[in-house]
């Protein structure tokens, strides 16, 4: 059986409603959150995820 997790807010630390599995890869996936209510563009491999930082227009 594989291992599932959930993504965690890159602002608030609050666990998110996506899960993700070992062989998940996301790339310029925007990751809301419902309790902060902000828009994060993050990129995930191997349960590793990095935020993506976009300048401001």
């Amino acid at each position: 059986m594989q291992e599932v997790q959930f993504i965690r807010c890159p602002v608030c630390g609050n666990t998110t409603r996506v899960q993700i599995r070992y062989n998940t890869e996301l790339k310029n996936f925007p990751l809301f959150c419902p309790k902060c209510r902000q828009v994060s563009l993050i990129n995930v491999t191997k349960f590793n995820m990095t935020v993506i930082k976009e300048p401001d227009a």
